[in-house]
């Protein structure tokens, strides 16, 4: 069966930045980040969810982080200059980032929104995060991703 290419794949290709490509079985239901680690084989540590918030200031922030954490919303606030931070709701994830619940992807977004990676990912060669559908990762070097969503690095989880 050949690769079906998500936007995101075709978005890294346009500019020439490489990647590799992961799939993983899966339903029509998102599954969490550390089963998708263990049903593709690779190290959680590397795997890295896309969490999209509200600040107090109404603007939208998206975090990056490692799967098997938990964002910490005061840290979070802190790394966006908010006063407070809190998740979207489900439903409003299509409508800002043209992504699913669990095929979110912190490349390809309907807007570029201001974005931070957790600072675990600085010390990995490469990093995945979701490739934009459920059952689709890609593999990339961290600079190149925090490059192309313009992001930064912050400490951002609870200890």
């Amino acid at each position: 069966m050949a690769e079906q290419k998500t936007n995101v794949m075709r978005l890294l290709e346009q500019k020439k930045i490489p990647y590799t490509a992961h799939s993983y079985p899966h339903g029509d239901d998102a599954v969490d980040g550390v089963t998708v680690a263990r049903l593709t084989g690779l190290d959680a540590d590397k795997v890295f969810k896309t969490l999209v918030t509200r600040g107090a200031s109404k603007g939208i922030y998206v975090f990056v982080i490692p799967v098997a954490a938990e964002l910490d919303l005061k840290k979070a606030a802190r790394a966006a200059g908010e006063k407070s931070i809190a998740m979207i709701h489900v439903s409003e994830i299509n409508a800002l980032t043209g992504y699913i619940r669990g095929g979110c992807s912190p490349i390809g977004m309907k807007k570029l929104y201001k974005t931070f990676f957790h600072v675990s990912c600085e010390g990995l060669d490469t990093m995945v995060v979701s490739a934009g559908k459920i059952g689709a990762q890609v593999e990339l070097r961290p600079d190149a991703l925090i490059q192309l969503t313009r992001g930064r690095t912050a400490d951002l989880i609870t200890e």
